[in-house]
């Protein structure tokens, strides 16, 4: 009997150190949502894995189709983590999101700290001027006031507002660094807008990459684009093409991370989180790659200007998601009329 009591003890002993260890060898995964670029995808997750143990699932597509799945898999979510996509897409799905804030954030530039607790934002992305070097030689090229040269008609490339994201960017951060009062109403503001659409001489390119691609080829001599595909090609050698930072001020949105509400792995997400903004990772971001970091003090190569050297204006990111339609609305009547 006694010989059987040990058995039981010893055996009940080896089922409790088989049932723990298999619980922490499943804990120990994390499933990511994410629409990023297979550039930040390879340079933060292996790392990612390699110092914590943590074994990753990446799940890409775009942003919208995620949030669609996280919203349809509420009663039992598969993710725990969506990494990536715009501000704009969080604002109208914040109750998707577990409330969490990094003890990293009070590292991150002021502006874009998680203020409302279920979004970190992890890199920007700017509205800058693409200039052709060789085709605006005597010209003064510095600010949005420099683009109403009328040397300058018909060689300003642009997307449409209406329908491009980087485009759209473009609009809301000229009516606040051309504003006379600090709104996005500002008449001041608007007319300027006129006058540019009038320089543009109907002339819209198909997409975002056409943008820069014109002013890369030659077609055009300036073009309003966004930081991260011309710091691409600064980085990769182009070099007759300058990246200017608007006088009047550059407005640098961010993108985002959240924990997915109820996520099963919610300690490795946070782990994840943390990862984000810590230095190590923020400088890959600034260095290795093209993504503005958030990082107060985070490096930069020659490809990017330094975040203290740019006259920064900060979207007011509630109006500008509440008040979008009325904002294309406007500019579709400027530029209608400009065709007239």
């Amino acid at each position: 009997m006694k010989t059987f009591k040990k058995l039981s003890v010893l055996l009940l002993a080896i089922f409790m150190l088989t049932a723990c260890g298999s619980s922490s060898s499943d804990s120990e995964n994390l499933v990511i949502y994410s629409p990023n670029s297979e550039g930040i995808i390879n340079a933060v997750i292996p790392l990612f894995e390699q110092e914590t143990g943590i074994k990753v699932e990446i799940v890409s597509a775009g942003t919208g189709e995620l949030m669609k799945r996280i919203e349809s898999e509420q009663a039992n979510p598969y993710a725990d983590v969506l990494f990536g996509g715009g501000y704009t897409q969080y604002i109208p799905n914040k109750d998707l999101f577990q409330e969490y804030v990094s003890p990293e954030d009070v590292n991150v530039v002021e502006e874009y700290r998680n203020t409302e607790g279920y979004v970190t934002y992890t890199v920007l992305d700017g509205s800058v001027l693409i200039v052709n070097k060789e085709l605006a030689e005597g010209m003064n090229i510095s600010s949005y006031a420099d683009l109403l040269n009328p040397e300058l008609k018909g060689k300003i490339a642009t997307a449409d507002p209406a329908s491009s994201s980087s485009a759209f960017a473009q609009l809301s951060n000229i009516l606040l660094a051309m504003s006379d009062d600090g709104t996005y109403e500002s008449e001041a503001a608007w007319n300027y807008v006129a006058e540019l659409v009038d320089l543009w001489d109907g002339k819209i390119q198909s997409g975002s990459s056409s943008v820069y691609k014109s002013v890369v080829d030659g077609e055009m001599v300036v073009g309003l684009t966004y930081e991260d595909p011309v710091a691409t090609l600064v980085k990769s050698g182009a070099d007759n093409i300058e990246i200017v930072y608007p006088e009047e001020g550059a407005v640098f949105l961010p993108a985002g991370t959240g924990i997915v509400k109820d996520a099963k792995n919610l300690e490795n997400a946070k782990k994840f989180v943390d990862f984000l903004l810590s230095e190590q990772v923020q400088n890959i971001f600034g260095t290795e790659l093209t993504n503005r970091p958030v990082r107060k003090g985070a490096k930069v190569g020659d490809h990017m200007k330094p975040l203290e050297d740019i006259k920064l204006i900060f979207e007011d990111m509630d109006y500008v998601h509440t008040n979008r339609d009325a904002i294309v609305e406007r500019y579709m009547d400027i530029f209608t009329s400009s065709q007239d």
